[in-house]
């Protein structure tokens, strides 16, 4: 059995409760929010021409029925829910490895922006050195952020195995701790804090009744890997990812099809959030079918889309990588198929996780320009 295996064997709903009890005091609880017309546009079946050039097309559009709870990670501290795994993840190196020598080393990652300002923030507030290598292509705003919070800022190439050679270099002189952006046990029991608050929150709005299926966005798979990890011992919730599919960015729905994790990915697709490859921790949670049950891939322009309709109809700002569940829901016949025949006419209750907010007026205008 690898490592990772067996690391995965330890992520369990106990170890994100631990998490939570922990960074708690450093996070937001965050909205769980609903929104009446985008439950009845994702119930609404797709005209038959809106299926015209897509692998569906000439089959009867999905009739489903959707109630959809909107976990709002964009108003979380930093815009994004990356602050969860920074925090546990500091916290536990702090326990691990002492004050001393973590002060006196400082911590490093790489990061396109959310997990870069999230290990900003934590590390200011416990007074920690930070040293970020981010692509030179992030977002204005979130080099701007992270370097807010007094983080030495480096820069780098955009792919992953670019950013890996400038952390080795800076590791070289700095001896700073490496804290990963997802591949990491701590941070992904961080990240999995968000199913444990958005589970209490649905029950406080809808007793008695279980939450059929949580949909998160995949890029490194932390957050997914965390949610599905969290909902482990509760069957009846079933867990699914989102990736954009733009220039082969879906490589977990590949991998999972393939039955082997894609090891590399360059893609510039809009959800700059999700343009890593899977992590190996991540990749052992959600290919276990038990544990996530599918992971479905959108287009930029179905992306932009459900992002319109979270702008426009929700009045709620987002990024695109946040919408890619949602996008699912609106778009994705198999998926729109499953709730139908699962769901019958109840239909399913859905969590769809916005994983971020961090962008630009000037983005959104180009978007939409």
């Amino acid at each position: 059995m690898t490592s990772h295996a067996v690391a995965a064997q330890s992520l369990t709903p106990a170890a994100i409760q631990a998490a939570y009890g922990l960074i708690k005091p450093h996070v937001h609880r965050t909205p769980l929010l609903t929104c009446q017309t985008l439950d009845t546009i994702a119930s609404t079946p797709q005209s038959p021409e809106a299926l015209v050039g897509t692998p569906f097309e000439g089959q009867t559009p999905a009739h489903p029925q959707f109630r959809l709870f909107f976990k709002c990670e964009n108003l979380q501290r930093i815009g994004a829910f990356k602050v969860r795994g920074a925090f546990h993840a500091l916290l536990r190196l702090l326990e691990e490895r002492g004050e001393d020598e973590v002060k006196q080393r400082g911590v490093i990652t790489h990061s396109s922006g959310n997990h870069a300002q999230a290990l900003a923030l934590a590390a200011s507030t416990l007074h920690v050195p930070a040293y970020i290598v981010m692509p030179r292509i992030s977002t204005s705003s979130k080099i701007a952020g992270t370097r807010s919070y007094g983080a030495e800022v480096i820069f780098s190439g955009s792919t992953s195995v670019e950013r890996e050679a400038v952390v080795a270099e800076v590791q070289e002189k700095t001896n700073a701790i490496l804290v990963p952006p997802y591949d990491h046990f701590n941070i992904i029991c961080g990240q999995g804090t968000t199913a444990l608050e958005l589970e209490a929150q649905y029950a406080e709005r809808v007793e008695s009744k279980t939450l059929d299926a949580v949909i998160t966005p995949v890029g490194g798979g932390g957050l997914n890997a965390g949610v599905a990890t969290y909902f482990s011992d509760k069957p009846q919730t079933r867990v699914f990812g989102a990736e954009p599919s733009f220039e082969g960015a879906d490589d977990c729905r590949r991998g999972l099809q393939a039955g082997q994790r894609v090891e590399a990915v360059t893609t510039l697709t809009i959800a700059d959030g999700l343009r890593t490859p899977v992590g190996l921790l991540n990749w052992e949670v959600i290919s276990n079918k038990e544990k996530v049950e599918g992971v479905f891939a959108v287009s930029e322009e179905q992306i932009k889309a459900a992002m319109r309709l979270v702008l426009e109809r929700m009045k709620v700002v987002v990024e695109p990588s946040a919408v890619v569940g949602l996008a699912v829901c609106l778009f994705d016949e198999d998926f729109r198929r499953r709730v139908e025949q699962d769901g019958g006419e109840k239909g399913w209750d859905v969590a769809v996780v916005f994983s971020g907010g961090n962008t630009t007026v000037e983005a959104i205008g180009k978007l939409f320009g």
